[in-house]
């Protein structure tokens, strides 16, 4: 069974954990997901199956958006409302102009160095881990592109603890309580995110999202397969390139795709960019541009990064 399975992840369970119990219930041993989500969050996670576990690194590349709460007056050692409180001043002289003109700031490329308590390793090791360990190391920073915010709803302004509702889409890797700590930072008062909830994963969206209730259902009837999302669906957000029937075995079998195999493609790929192969909406592979350089002409081929046999 090859595929991707959008979950709704509760609250209170790992991103592993939700793996181990698809892995249990379908019965297929190669499951992986696309990128954890914390534990306290809830949201959007895509679960790969059998060949398609392949494709997570290509999804997980794609941007995501979330909802978040923002509770300003307050900055807890892991940035979000599951560790110690670090710092607790009075925001109440914060105001919505204040907030806006700091919030919307932060679009563009900018600098996050990521918590303690996340998953990132450096040196090999989880930052968690060596947290846990009673460790504390100078974690280098990382660019992240904030795409789009824009503020939902907000309350408690003129009190300590003013709270903000909004949505956020960012580049892979981006922290969302990393974010919501730094706003606090500038403003000179703190600042921790008091909710999560992940709506979309590139191509996949709370639209799509099951519960695991749901999900044991469809298996208890033998109705699985409607919940199943084909592969080709889980890179939709990477050009598609389709190919000539006479070029599918060359591409099977994990050959260099030349001009002379291509019906067609977008016009705008450009070297180096990650594009899909198919045939009739069949997924062959994720393969990257390369310009070759001949004698008087460039051309765009192509050379595989992942390849799925017919």
């Amino acid at each position: 069974m090859d595929g991707i399975i959008t979950i709704l992840k509760p609250p209170g369970m790992t991103s592993h954990d939700v793996v181990a119990y698809v892995r249990r219930l379908t019965k297929v041993k190669k499951c992986g997901h696309t990128g954890t989500l914390d534990p306290g969050a809830a949201g959007v996670l895509p679960v790969c199956l059998g060949r398609a576990t392949k494709l997570a690194s290509f999804v997980t590349a794609g941007d995501k958006t979330y909802r978040a709460e923002l509770t300003l007056g307050i900055a807890t050692s892991t940035q979000d409302g599951f560790g110690e409180i670090v710092r607790q001043v009075d925001a109440s002289s914060v105001t919505l102009a204040q907030f806006l003109e700091v919030f919307y700031s932060m679009r563009g490329e900018i600098e996050q160095i990521p918590p303690m308590s996340s998953a990132i390793k450096v040196d090999g090791k989880k930052l968690y881990e060596l947290e846990r360990a009673g460790k504390t190391i100078d974690v280098p920073s990382r660019k992240v592109t904030i795409i789009d915010l824009k503020v939902i709803n907000s309350w408690d302004w003129a009190t300590p603890q003013p709270r903000v509702l909004f949505d956020v889409t960012c580049s892979k890797g981006t922290y969302v309580r990393t974010l919501c700590s730094d706003i606090g930072k500038a403003l000179g008062c703190g600042a921790y995110m008091s909710f999560l909830l992940r709506s979309r994963v590139a191509n996949f969206d709370l639209q799509q999202a099951i519960t695991l209730e749901q999900l044991t259902e469809l298996v208890e009837k033998n109705q699985l397969t409607q919940a199943l999302i084909p592969m080709v669906q889980a890179v939709a957000h990477l050009p598609a390139v389709e190919i000539y029937s006479t070029a599918v075995k060359s591409i099977s079998s994990g050959g260099t795709l030349y001009p002379s195999g291509i019906h067609r493609m977008a016009q705008q790929i450009t070297p180096e960019e990650l594009v899909r192969i198919q045939y009739n909406n069949q997924l062959l592979g994720i393969f990257r541009a390369k310009q070759e350089n001949q004698e008087a002409t460039a051309r765009m081929i192509f050379r595989p990064e992942v390849v799925f046999s017919t």
